[in-house]
């Protein structure tokens, strides 16, 4: 691979490729079993060559392809495991890596971006990618002060690549469904490219990592890198070493795999809490793992090019709904739904049958800890994918509000990783410190009453010691 590829047609015929490629490997597998092979065989063979050109085209391709694919990757867990396991491998390499462009093309940026004498900015420059990702790839080098930092350098022409890639990719959505079966394709596409001038835009990426960089300076669990320097198509921030999520999930052991779990849970939940911006890109590539010098582990979180603005933090609707659906309150959970447009009024649904669709769901936040496992992300799945079943039928009539949408897809996708991971992780601890509404206001307040009568008391004793 030796550049972004960007012309429309060239992309356009890649991208075509996918659901053609599968139609011809099926005429091949059926060739096959009449000469003999058995269909386990052969249906193992045919997913393990599409898998293999998957990866190929979404890699070579960049742009809103390999995005597409990244945003794949992490629901890899709700797949049944007979297609999910030749994908997995091909799936992960894009949480992490893609083929990188040449040196002198990136050269080309940094000298239009940064000027002629660019490279005086820095002590050394690697001219080797330490990662290379969707819009942009990454260089380890030293800046001018001594400080390591990572110099994030945008493929030219990668807005073109994405808008292209995504108007395509939203064609063939229904020719891509058996590459992927059971995702509904065609709605993560379309909010991938409500997203596209923000990722593109280094300024905007700059000041939200900077906003959670401050936030998280002096905190014991999360790392956020701090920016060194921001201009058009290059961001040189902090560098951070660490084992990739991606390899955790494949190699890391129980205990960091069940950190690991905790703590992208703390950030989904706290991030939004504390600097008013929800982390919106949660797959695998964009964490790493850090020793925290104690025998511990911290997280460390990359790339802020996808944020979701929340000046107040998460909606409190969703902690309220949460407390009463796990507190069996139908009634209350479906009034709630109603008023926040879950559920259109020309709609008359049973509310028990609602609280019966989202108690499953939200199991994991009934116990003290769970276990996220694959077996448990694919039941889900299954359930709400089969157009047999009652959840699947609900689930078609209610509606999601368009202020839901990023914090939907988030949620999923971590939960995609904690499954990924097979974590047990404390999660109510999370909502409870986190989450607005989760916890009731009532107990708040009645705890809050106590202490102020406490207080007073206190108060009284001192005052009639002091008289005596």
């Amino acid at each position: 691979m030796s550049d972004l590829p960007r012309k429309a047609v060239t992309r356009t015929a890649k991208l075509a490729a996918l659901p053609l490629g599968f139609a011809g490997r099926a005429t091949w597998g059926l060739g096959k079993r009449i000469g003999g092979k058995s269909a386990e065989i052969v249906g193992r063979e045919l997913q393990q060559r599409t898998a293999e050109q998957l990866f190929k085209v979404l890699g070579e391709l960049k742009g809103g392809a390999m995005k597409f694919g990244q945003a794949m990757s992490v629901f890899e867990s709700a797949l049944p495991e007979e297609i999910a396991g030749p994908y997995r491998a091909a799936l992960t390499k894009l949480q992490d890596a893609a083929p990188p462009m040449p040196t002198r093309t990136v050269h080309s940026v940094l000298e239009e971006r940064l000027g002629a004498n660019w490279a005086e900015l820095f002590v050394e420059f690697e001219d080797k990618p330490s990662a290379a990702a969707s819009i942009g790839q990454v260089h380890r080098a030293v800046w001018h002060d001594g400080r390591e930092v990572a110099v994030k350098v945008q493929y030219p022409g990668a807005g073109e690549a994405l808008l292209s890639d995504l108007t395509q990719l939203s064609r063939f959505a229904r020719l891509l469904g058996p590459l992927i079966p059971g995702m509904d394709i065609k709605p993560l596409i379309a909010e991938l490219r409500d997203r596209v001038s923000e990722e593109l835009d280094y300024c905007l990426e700059a000041q939200a990592q900077a906003a959670h960089a401050e936030e998280f300076a002096d905190d014991p669990d999360v790392l956020v890198p701090a920016v060194v320097h921001q201009c058009e198509q290059v961001l040189v921030t902090e560098w951070i070493d660490g084992v990739p999520l991606s390899e955790v999930i494949t190699d890391g052991t129980p205990e960091q795999r069940d950190r690991a779990g905790q703590l992208l849970a703390r950030f989904l939940f706290s991030g939004p809490a504390r600097t008013g911006l929800l982390h919106a890109d949660p797959h695998p590539g964009n964490f790493r793992l850090l020793p925290d010098g104690e025998g511990g582990w911290r997280l460390g979180v990359l790339d802020f090019g996808t944020v979701d603005r929340l000046p107040g933090g998460l909606p409190q609707p969703i902690g309220d709904s949460l407390r009463m659906t796990l507190d069996g309150d139908a009634e209350s959970v479906y009034e709630l739904l109603c008023e926040e447009g879950f559920v259109k009024e020309s709609i008359d649904l049973a509310p028990d049958a609602v609280l019966d669709y989202l108690l499953p769901i939200i199991e994991p936040a009934e116990v003290d800890e769970f276990t996220f496992t694959r077996g448990w992300m694919r039941n889900q799945a299954a359930r709400i994918a089969d157009p047999r079943s009652p959840a699947h039928q609900l689930g078609r009539q209610l509606n999601l509000p368009p202020a839901y949408l990023l914090i939907h897809r988030v949620t999923l996708s971590t939960i995609g990783v904690l499954c990924q991971l097979g974590a047990t992780v404390r999660l109510r601890d999370e909502l409870e410190e986190w989450l607005p509404g989760f916890v009731p206001k009532e107990g708040l307040e009645a705890e809050d009453l106590e202490i102020g009568e406490l207080e007073v008391g206190e108060l009284g004793e001192e005052v009639a010691a002091a008289e005596a």
